[in-house]
């Protein structure tokens, strides 16, 4: 490996969590709202604070059970597919290209980290002739990528790129547009006040890749009535619907979603969700209705687009040190085998 790719990495490994989610706060009025809740949303789904942790851990395996840790967490082994609910996954080989030719050339280490995401995006946008605030989503996540999987495993990475379909073949202006309808209710719906029927749509390339959940309904509550298809095949941790869940209860931390749109559609954040996405160590954004949440808790008043990420766990004490108590009810038996394990996890205090 070259001096100038070990610069590029070591520039990247100075910056912490927080400056990383600084640096897309910045970024945020530049970036298309087709992408805006996506590009924050992906990088909750893999905090670099966690990474670094498992990474130092001297028994990784037993860092991971003392986590409850269940499904793909680790970015190495889905580096090219990680970031697939972006509008900007489709410029995944240019931006990675790009992201590659950079830690050759680079030499500027005291540039802003938000500076260099842009700058990275202008040259992937000139060379798509797009605009640039298409890119700069998918840029951001592609230099975090390379940050926690090194630039050898980021440029052997062979996953594929998913071909837009469905919805996410539209142009991104059409795709926000069609985020923000609901259900018909039919020609006499605007008479209805109870049991109005919308939809919670969790794969924007597919055309069924949704669930009817019916008004002031838990989101997880209505993915678990969803049986048309083995959903356990999918995801071994999807007992019931294509949402993970154990408890329905915000005890357990299985079924965390991002909500990529309709968030102001959901019901506000109760006291006792806010309080276990601490717990787990989820990172949910203040805020009545964020874009992170327990579908457990979250009720629906209209339809809203939301991803599921690929793995959980409760981390939060340990890794955020911002847990103060912990008071957990399981409500199922396989949440009272988690029992044990998530209060363990939450209550250690960090090494």
């Amino acid at each position: 490996m070259s001096s100038t790719t070990e610069t590029f990495e070591q520039y990247l490994h100075n910056f912490i969590e927080s400056d990383w989610l600084s640096a897309i706060h910045t970024l945020l009025p530049e970036i298309h709202e087709v992408d805006r809740n996506a590009v924050q949303i992906w990088f909750r789904f893999y905090p670099l604070s966690l990474f670094r942790y498992l990474q130092s851990a001297e028994d990784l395996e037993k860092a991971v059970q003392g986590f409850a840790m269940l499904g793909r967490y680790e970015l190495k082994d889905q580096i090219d597919t990680s970031h697939h609910f972006l509008y900007g996954h489709r410029y995944w080989k240019t931006v990675k290209a790009a992201i590659e030719a950079e830690a050759v050339v680079f030499e500027n280490d005291d540039i802003d980290l938000a500076e260099e995401i842009r700058q990275l995006a202008a040259m992937s946008a000139e060379k798509l002739k797009i605009d640039v605030s298409l890119v700069i989503a998918i840029a951001a996540v592609g230099m975090m990528t390379l940050n926690q999987t090194g630039l050898e495993n980021f440029k052997n990475a062979a996953d594929g790129i998913q071909k837009p379909t469905g919805l996410m073949a539209k142009s991104p202006d059409k795709i926000v547009s069609e985020r923000s309808k609901d259900d018909s209710q039919g020609v006499f719906g605007f008479l209805k006040t109870v049991n109005k029927k919308y939809s919670i749509i969790y794969d924007e390339k597919r055309n069924d890749g949704r669930f009817a959940i019916t008004s002031d309904q838990e989101i997880a509550g209505a993915s678990a009535l969803d049986r048309s298809q083995n959903w356990q095949e999918k995801d071994s941790r999807c007992w019931e619907g294509v949402i993970p869940v154990e408890c329905l209860s915000a005890s357990c931390g299985t079924c965390w979603i991002g909500v990529i749109a309709g968030q102001e559609k959901l019901s506000e954040v109760s006291r006792r969700e806010r309080k276990q996405m601490k717990v787990f160590g989820y990172n949910q954004p203040e805020g009545e209705r964020p874009f992170m949440r327990l579908s457990c808790q979250a009720k629906a008043s209209g339809n809203a687009t939301i991803v599921i990420p690929p793995w959980n766990g409760v981390f939060g004490k340990k890794i955020y040190q911002n847990v103060q108590d912990v008071e957990l009810e399981p409500a199922t038996t396989s949440a009272r085998e988690l029992r044990k394990v998530v209060s363990e996890a939450a209550i250690n205090k960090a090494e």
